[in-house]
Protein backbone atom coordinates (compact mmCIF):
# COMPACT_ATOMS: atom_id res chain seq x y z
CA UNK A 1 0.00 0.00 0.00
CA UNK A 2 0.71 3.83 -0.82
CA UNK A 3 1.79 5.71 2.89
CA UNK A 4 -0.79 8.28 3.74
CA UNK A 5 -0.30 10.80 5.78
CA UNK A 6 -1.81 14.16 3.96
CA UNK A 7 -3.95 14.53 1.62
CA UNK A 8 -5.06 18.38 0.10
CA UNK A 9 -7.59 18.22 -3.20
CA UNK A 10 -10.41 19.26 -4.51
CA UNK A 11 -13.14 17.19 -4.06
CA UNK A 12 -16.15 15.09 -5.43
CA UNK A 13 -19.60 15.27 -4.44
CA UNK A 14 -22.29 12.96 -4.24
CA UNK A 15 -25.02 14.27 -2.11
CA UNK A 16 -26.93 10.80 -2.46
CA UNK A 17 -27.79 8.79 0.92
CA UNK A 18 -27.56 5.01 1.10
CA UNK A 19 -24.95 4.23 -1.79
CA UNK A 20 -24.82 0.57 -1.75
CA UNK A 21 -21.72 -1.41 -2.97
CA UNK A 22 -23.61 -2.37 -6.05
CA UNK A 23 -23.60 1.13 -6.62
CA UNK A 24 -20.54 1.50 -6.19
CA UNK A 25 -19.44 -1.61 -8.56
CA UNK A 26 -21.92 -3.57 -9.98
CA UNK A 27 -21.78 -7.19 -9.06
CA UNK A 28 -21.33 -8.21 -12.82
CA UNK A 29 -17.56 -6.91 -12.93
CA UNK A 30 -16.43 -9.19 -9.85
CA UNK A 31 -15.06 -11.75 -12.41
CA UNK A 32 -11.38 -10.46 -11.86
CA UNK A 33 -8.70 -12.01 -9.26
CA UNK A 34 -6.55 -8.69 -9.09
CA UNK A 35 -7.37 -5.48 -8.15
CA UNK A 36 -6.46 -3.42 -11.66
CA UNK A 37 -9.31 -2.02 -13.15
CA UNK A 38 -12.21 -1.71 -11.44
CA UNK A 39 -12.03 2.20 -11.42
CA UNK A 40 -13.16 1.87 -15.23
CA UNK A 41 -16.70 0.61 -13.40
CA UNK A 42 -16.97 2.76 -10.60
CA UNK A 43 -20.46 3.82 -10.67
CA UNK A 44 -20.88 2.58 -13.92
CA UNK A 45 -24.73 2.09 -14.00
CA UNK A 46 -25.31 5.97 -13.03
CA UNK A 47 -22.05 7.21 -15.35
CA UNK A 48 -23.06 5.46 -18.97
CA UNK A 49 -26.07 5.40 -21.07
CA UNK A 50 -28.00 1.80 -20.96
CA UNK A 51 -24.44 -0.43 -20.27
CA UNK A 52 -22.42 1.06 -23.08
CA UNK A 53 -19.11 2.54 -21.94
CA UNK A 54 -19.27 4.76 -24.71
CA UNK A 55 -22.27 7.34 -24.31
CA UNK A 56 -21.63 8.85 -20.71
CA UNK A 57 -24.64 10.41 -18.85
CA UNK A 58 -23.33 14.27 -19.01
CA UNK A 59 -25.23 14.79 -15.67
CA UNK A 60 -23.63 12.41 -14.10
CA UNK A 61 -20.55 13.85 -11.99
CA UNK A 62 -17.88 11.71 -12.68
CA UNK A 63 -18.21 12.70 -16.35
CA UNK A 64 -18.31 16.30 -15.71
CA UNK A 65 -14.77 17.73 -16.00
CA UNK A 66 -15.20 21.02 -13.74
CA UNK A 67 -14.88 17.90 -10.72
CA UNK A 68 -11.77 16.56 -9.95
CA UNK A 69 -9.49 15.27 -7.04
CA UNK A 70 -8.97 12.36 -4.23
CA UNK A 71 -11.46 12.87 -2.48
CA UNK A 72 -15.03 11.79 -2.60
CA UNK A 73 -17.70 13.55 -1.01
CA UNK A 74 -21.04 10.93 -0.69
CA UNK A 75 -24.19 11.06 1.23
CA UNK A 76 -24.63 9.55 4.67
CA UNK A 77 -24.66 5.69 4.98
CA UNK A 78 -21.62 5.27 2.59
CA UNK A 79 -20.53 1.57 1.33
CA UNK A 80 -24.30 0.19 2.25
CA UNK A 81 -25.45 -3.26 1.43
CA UNK A 82 -22.92 -6.69 0.53
CA UNK A 83 -19.99 -7.20 2.05
CA UNK A 84 -17.60 -6.62 -1.02
CA UNK A 85 -14.25 -5.44 -1.08
CA UNK A 86 -14.26 -4.54 -4.74
CA UNK A 87 -15.96 -1.36 -3.67
CA UNK A 88 -12.73 -0.07 -1.82
CA UNK A 89 -10.65 -1.23 -4.60
CA UNK A 90 -12.82 0.84 -7.41
CA UNK A 91 -12.35 3.52 -5.60
CA UNK A 92 -8.89 3.10 -5.45
CA UNK A 93 -8.24 2.62 -8.74
CA UNK A 94 -10.40 5.64 -9.70
CA UNK A 95 -7.73 7.66 -7.85
CA UNK A 96 -9.58 8.28 -4.52
CA UNK A 97 -7.82 8.07 -1.15
CA UNK A 98 -10.94 9.66 0.70
CA UNK A 99 -14.26 8.92 1.46
CA UNK A 100 -15.75 11.70 3.74
CA UNK A 101 -19.44 11.31 5.07
CA UNK A 102 -21.53 11.44 8.24
CA UNK A 103 -21.73 7.69 8.39
CA UNK A 104 -20.31 4.42 6.72
CA UNK A 105 -21.39 0.65 6.36
CA UNK A 106 -19.08 -1.47 8.78
CA UNK A 107 -17.61 -3.38 6.56
CA UNK A 108 -16.91 -0.85 3.88
CA UNK A 109 -14.91 0.85 6.83
CA UNK A 110 -13.01 -1.93 7.29
CA UNK A 111 -12.04 -2.74 3.41
CA UNK A 112 -11.61 0.36 2.58
CA UNK A 113 -9.00 0.74 5.66
CA UNK A 114 -7.27 -2.14 4.61
CA UNK A 115 -6.96 -1.39 0.63
CA UNK A 116 -5.63 2.23 1.86
CA UNK A 117 -8.85 4.59 1.26
CA UNK A 118 -9.54 6.73 4.21
CA UNK A 119 -13.36 7.17 5.21
CA UNK A 120 -13.40 10.14 7.14
CA UNK A 121 -16.13 9.90 9.19
CA UNK A 122 -17.95 14.02 9.71
CA UNK A 123 -21.06 15.75 11.67
CA UNK A 124 -24.18 15.89 9.13
CA UNK A 125 -24.03 19.22 9.63
CA UNK A 126 -20.24 19.29 8.44
CA UNK A 127 -21.49 17.51 6.04
CA UNK A 128 -23.95 19.55 3.90
CA UNK A 129 -21.82 22.25 4.06
CA UNK A 130 -19.16 20.30 2.17
CA UNK A 131 -22.66 19.96 -0.19
CA UNK A 132 -22.53 23.69 -0.58
CA UNK A 133 -19.15 24.68 -1.65
CA UNK A 134 -18.44 25.07 -5.08
CA UNK A 135 -16.57 22.55 -6.96
CA UNK A 136 -13.58 24.77 -6.74
CA UNK A 137 -13.17 24.39 -3.08
CA UNK A 138 -10.40 22.12 -1.57
CA UNK A 139 -10.38 19.62 1.73
CA UNK A 140 -7.07 19.03 3.65
CA UNK A 141 -7.15 15.92 5.23
CA UNK A 142 -4.30 15.45 7.89
CA UNK A 143 -4.19 11.37 8.99
CA UNK A 144 -1.49 12.26 11.90
CA UNK A 145 -3.94 14.92 13.23
CA UNK A 146 -7.20 13.51 12.13
CA UNK A 147 -8.70 16.73 10.95
CA UNK A 148 -10.31 17.55 7.64
CA UNK A 149 -10.41 20.89 6.57
CA UNK A 150 -12.25 23.18 4.43
CA UNK A 151 -9.64 25.60 3.18
CA UNK A 152 -11.32 28.17 2.15
CA UNK A 153 -12.97 28.92 5.28
CA UNK A 154 -10.61 27.36 7.63
CA UNK A 155 -13.52 25.15 9.42
CA UNK A 156 -12.35 21.84 10.36
CA UNK A 157 -13.34 18.54 12.53
CA UNK A 158 -11.84 15.80 13.88
CA UNK A 159 -12.44 12.36 12.87
CA UNK A 160 -11.50 8.94 14.87
CA UNK A 161 -9.68 6.26 13.10
CA UNK A 162 -8.23 3.11 15.07
CA UNK A 163 -4.97 3.85 15.98
CA UNK A 164 -3.91 0.18 14.34
CA UNK A 165 -5.15 1.13 11.41
CA UNK A 166 -3.77 4.70 11.70
CA UNK A 167 -0.28 3.58 11.82
CA UNK A 168 -0.95 1.43 8.78
CA UNK A 169 -1.96 3.92 6.48
CA UNK A 170 0.65 6.71 7.37
CA UNK A 171 3.21 3.98 7.03
CA UNK A 172 1.44 2.38 3.65
CA UNK A 173 1.19 -1.43 5.27
CA UNK A 174 -0.98 -3.79 5.00
CA UNK A 175 -1.61 -6.45 7.89
CA UNK A 176 1.55 -8.36 6.46
CA UNK A 177 3.99 -5.64 5.90
CA UNK A 178 2.64 -4.44 9.95
CA UNK A 179 3.80 -8.23 10.70
CA UNK A 180 7.31 -7.84 9.25
CA UNK A 181 7.89 -4.62 10.09
CA UNK A 182 7.74 -6.13 13.61
CA UNK A 183 10.11 -9.49 12.34
CA UNK A 184 12.93 -8.15 15.24
CA UNK A 185 10.70 -7.60 18.29
CA UNK A 186 8.55 -11.25 17.38
CA UNK A 187 11.90 -13.22 16.90
CA UNK A 188 13.37 -11.77 19.94
CA UNK A 189 9.94 -12.81 21.93
CA UNK A 190 9.92 -15.83 20.15
CA UNK A 191 13.53 -16.65 21.76
CA UNK A 192 12.64 -15.51 25.17
CA UNK A 193 9.86 -17.51 25.54
CA UNK A 194 11.07 -20.98 24.41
Amino acid sequence: MQALQKIYSRFIPIPMENIDTDQIIPARFLKATTRDGFGRNLFRDWRYENNDDTKPKEDFVLNQPQFSGEILVAGKNFGCGSSREHAAWALLDYGFKAVVSSFFADIFKNNALNNGVLPVTVSDEFLAKLFTLGNANTLSIDVEKQTITIDATGEQEVFDINSYKKTCLLNGYDDIDYLINHRAQIEAYETQNI
